[in-house]
């Protein structure tokens, strides 16, 4: 099924452009991932006359487009009516130099001819301000320049500079190389630093995937949404958005409108989990490192949500300019959910910083200074355990003592524990496993429902949610419980729609949700295969799969009636699920590739 969402993803931990099967470049923010979409075509309605990179060809008849074998440089083969072919190669560059990441704001572009000479134009038509300021362009001797009130870009080229200037159609006969990035002076032959850029970017990531530790089965898709996810991890700062966009809806004709490219904690740290345990642990200690900068010193509640740069403005506004994705608006800048008190928070962040102190592959690992920093968010933690919260779902009308906000602190105060302990702090590490005790004990009795026979979304609630399928991913439950066994069915009972899962039944600010959450989809897989029911979360994996887009990726919801993908793109939540269920449910390499029984 073609999809809206059909789009493949170049970047470098900079930037990231989003490139739909024709070439076209729709979406690119600048000059990083939260930046002024310079190319915004992708949110101004169905039939966008600018905001967008392309190359139409006359007489399109057929499109193909792949990654370059474990990598994230895209390649998009056109071909004519006549069978005349070119490929269109994008690459963000990527890869070491001078002892460090080279990984600069640049679009690379590479056109080349395969079969005869296809009649093509090159269309640049960016834009600034969020759609609302058409750039001047200005002509030099090798390059065009889009001037802005606050900023430009310079396209560098060996292509006929008047063909792109006027947008005229001619026949390819041979490479074209451009260079989009700062009005900077390019020194280097365009052709030749181009195909330099895309060879070594190359190389670099498929070093990078040749470290992964895969499961023995769905090799191919656990690595396609591991390089998703280190494209969404800004390397400046460590921060991880949880999206590439905005305010792609949740679901068709609501206002469930988002801007999704910020770090939510907890979202970052279940990337963090997922790349550490394929063994890629950097993003763990850049993200620590961003941690520090943004957390409170005092223990004070965290923001959920960070922007990419800790004191950046984060407020929510309106971008009027842009008609929105498919022409459902509104673009939404910013997220007032920065604003909210959601009580995973602590447990989010003393989560992920608890792998810095048990992880010995790590050159640094933690110690006690770190040890001493997370101390307060403990103490914050288990003051903050049973009140209410806006929750995991961020609701805007309404606060409860939320079930997996209150485990989330519990988690704060077992890890911090196991910290102590791992520290030879005996006395220390003793309180903490006290304090956590006690708030396990009151957790599982108050979201106990004994009238309905499962936990439940908040403690004395009677309402279900997906997130409580966590329960034993966090630890606060072990899978053989019956308790959870009979929430899982619960769950489906309430919140299955054809094997995919709603995040919760209950109204919201905006009516029921009709869309399934995939994540959600992807948690029911883990908790059927912890309670035994192996078969059938294989069964529901493969189906989850299948719903992918045609390059393996996933956004953050999706219509089961007709499995058209929904929500900001790519979700790190989605491909976070999709690499643990894959090494939860995948045969060992020793079961999968040698053993004769």
């Amino acid at each position: 099924m073609t999809q809206p969402l059909d789009l493949a993803i170049a970047g470098n931990g900079t930037l990231a452009a989003l490139i739909d099967p024709r070439g076209r470049i729709n979406w690119l923010c600048w000059p990083r991932l939260d930046g002024d979409p310079v190319f915004c075509a992708l949110l101004d309605g169905a039939s966008p006359e600018h905001g967008f990179f392309d190359v139409p060809v006359a007489n399109l008849a057929g499109t193909q487009q792949t990654y370059r074998r474990n990598t994230a440089v895209v390649e998009t083969v056109l071909t004519d009516a006549g069978g005349r072919a070119l490929r269109i190669i994008d690459t963000v560059p990527r890869h070491p130099r001078f002892n460090r990441m080279f990984r600069p704001p640049l679009l690379v572009r590479r056109i080349e001819p395969i079969t005869g000479n296809p009649r093509i134009r090159i269309r640049m038509r960016p834009r600034f301000d969020w759609g609302a300021e058409a750039p001047a362009r200005r002509a030099g001797s090798n390059h065009l320049r889009y001037v802005g009130t606050q900023d430009s870009l310079r396209l560098t080229t060996d292509a006929p500079l008047g063909f792109i200037a006027e947008e005229t159609e001619f026949a390819l006969d041979r490479p074209l190389a451009m260079i989009l990035g700062p009005d900077e002076t390019v020194q280097e032959a365009p052709a030749r630093l181009a195909r330099e850029l895309e060879d070594e970017t190359t190389a670099y990531w498929q070093e990078w995937v040749r470290l992964l530790a895969v499961p023995f089965e769905w090799q191919d898709a656990v690595i396609r949404a591991a390089i998703t996810l280190k494209l969404c991890a800004h390397e400046d700062t460590g921060g991880i958005v949880a999206a590439l966009t905005t305010s792609v809806p949740e679901a068709p004709g609501t206002a469930r409108n988002w801007d999704y490219r910020f770090c939510w904690l907890r979202d970052a740290f279940f990337t963090v989990q997922a790349l550490n345990r394929l063994g890629a642990t950097r993003t763990m200690e850049n993200f620590i490192r961003y941690l520090t900068a943004a957390l409170p010193e005092d223990g004070a509640l965290p923001r959920p949500v960070y922007p990419l740069v800790p004191n950046a403005p984060i407020g929510e506004r309106a971008a009027p300019a842009l008609a929105g994705f498919l022409g459902q608006g509104p673009v939404r800048i910013g997220n007032a959910a920065a604003e909210q008190a959601q009580h995973d928070a602590w447990g989010s962040v003393v989560m992920a910083a608890a792998m810095m102190f048990f992880d010995r592959r790590l050159p640094y690992p933690g110690d006690e200074a770190l040890y001493r920093r997370l101390e307060p968010l403990g103490a914050a933690a288990e003051a903050a355990a049973l009140t209410p919260d806006a929750g995991i779902w961020e609701y805007r009308g309404r606060t409860r003592v939320h079930t997996f906000s209150a485990a989330m602190c519990w988690a704060a105060l077992d890890r911090l524990g196991r910290i102590a302990k791992g520290l030879g702090l005996a006395e220390e590490a003793a309180g903490w496993r006290i304090r956590a005790d006690r708030l396990r004990a009151t957790i599982l009795e108050g979201a106990w429902n004994e009238k309905l026979g499962s936990f439940t979304e908040s403690l004395g609630g009677d309402g279900m949610d997906a997130a409580l399928l966590l329960l034993p991913e966090i630890g606060l439950v072990a899978p053989s419980d019956p308790r959870f066994a009979a929430t899982v069915e619960a769950i489906r009972r309430n919140l299955d729609r054809g094997g995919l899962l709603l995040r919760y039944g209950m109204p919201d600010d905006f009516g029921l949700p009709d869309t399934a959450f995939l994540v959600c989809s992807f948690w029911l897989v883990d908790a059927l295969h912890e309670i035994g029911r192996k078969e059938e979360a294989r069964v529901l994996f493969e189906r989850i799969l299948t719903l992918r887009n045609h390059v393996g990726l996933l956004s953050e919801d999706v219509d089961p009636r007709n499995g058209q993908l929904w929500g900001n793109f790519p979700q790190t939540y989605s491909q976070v699920g999709l690499i643990l269920s894959a090494m939860r449910l995948s045969q060992s390499w020793e079961e999968g590739f040698w053993r004769a029984w």
